[in-house]
């Protein structure tokens, strides 16, 4: 059994836990975004047609041939839509948390990962489109290299439909070179072409990978972090306990969903490269991978996700506890227990 700390603070300062949230994600995201890119890409590469070898060799690559600011392509459609998503995530936690303890003051396992399941189902509104749009992004850099490597071959869209503005990410031509097309720009030609369910195309695979992630995490992050408490009766937590505590949920939480975050990944990238297939929703996905890859594929990019995720939750799971929110809307601890 684990006590919900504070339920009546989490029930009356949920705009500032919105804040909370949406700050972490934000200072989280800017940190480990090159990790997030290497990850993207290789997931992305096929056998047989490697352009990376591991995730230092994917970065090393990324800045050779795209500069420093490779790294970071899709970061800003990340970070204008991780502060919703994240700013979702942890207060949903928090408010179904609260929500379910309400009887006993107590939640027992099954409880905190019902609270975790239904944080992860509403985050999914802000994490389906985002992840969507920052695939395109992250990836056009691997589809312009493999031609490089095999000038011969041109690429494919099979999107259904040419598209100027999402065949300018992908040049054709011999020597290829990583177009700039923006965010706007290709949710322009998404609703003109494919309604706003093209926004969450993947949505079955997203739902598949977070709601098992927030069942993992939220209660194994809360029992790690409990077991940092001073005393029972100074429930204080270090800061750098809460750090190791959101960073070690995080990891194993990441790695655990690693196949689902492979399937979703390859569902969403509207681009391929020569010889890469596209899927017919999630079962047919899983059934190609299989056939042609082998079982090894669905952990591709899984240390390069542990190692986004540990930190990223860690960092968030800091800046969450600090409590911007509240001083931003005037909460201090006398008027938050008085209220």
């Amino acid at each position: 059994m684990t006590p919900s700390p504070l339920p009546h603070i989490q029930a009356l300062c949920l705009p500032a836990k919105l804040i909370n949230g949406g700050i972490a994600g934000m200072v989280g995201v800017t940190c480990v975004f090159p990790i997030d890119l290497a990850k993207t890409r290789l997931q992305n590469q096929r056998s047989g047609q490697q352009l990376y070898k591991n995730m230092m060799d994917c970065l090393i690559k990324t800045v050779r041939s795209e500069g420093y600011f490779g790294m970071y392509r899709g970061a800003a459609v990340n970070l204008t839509l991780v502060t919703p998503e994240k700013a979702i995530k942890l207060a949903a936690n928090d408010f179904f948390r609260h929500q379910l303890s309400k009887d006993s003051g107590k939640l027992t396992v099954f409880k905190e990962m019902l609270a975790g399941c239904c944080a992860g189902m509403c985050q999914v509104i802000i994490t389906t489109p985002m992840e969507m749009l920052k695939i395109q992004l992250q990836d056009a850099g691997r589809l312009a290299a493999q031609q490089r490597v095999m000038p011969s071959v041109v690429a494919t869209l099979k999107m259904g439909g040419t598209s100027a503005v999402l065949s300018r990410a992908y040049n054709t031509s011999p020597a290829p070179q990583v177009m700039r097309v923006s965010a706007t720009e290709i949710t322009r030609e998404l609703l003109r072409t494919k309604g706003v369910t093209g926004l969450y195309r993947g949505l079955g695979a997203t739902l598949m990978r977070d709601i098992p992630f927030s069942v993992v995490y939220f209660p194994l992050f809360a029992h790690l972090h409990q077991l940092g408490q001073h005393s029972s009766e100074d429930p204080s937590v270090p800061f750098y306990w809460s750090f190791m505590s959101g960073c070690a949920a995080g990891s194993i939480a990441a790695v655990a969903v690693s196949p689902c975050d492979v399937v979703k990944t390859r569902l969403q990238s509207l681009k391929k490269g020569a010889n890469e297939e596209t899927y017919n929703g999630v079962v047919d996905c899983v059934r190609n991978i299989l056939r042609k890859e082998g079982p090894g594929a669905f952990l591709k990019g899984a240390s390069c996700r542990a190692l986004v995720i540990a930190p990223l939750f860690g960092i968030a799971q800091v800046v969450y506890s600090v409590g911007v929110g509240e001083f931003l809307l005037g909460y201090t601890p006398h008027n938050i227990y008085s209220a």
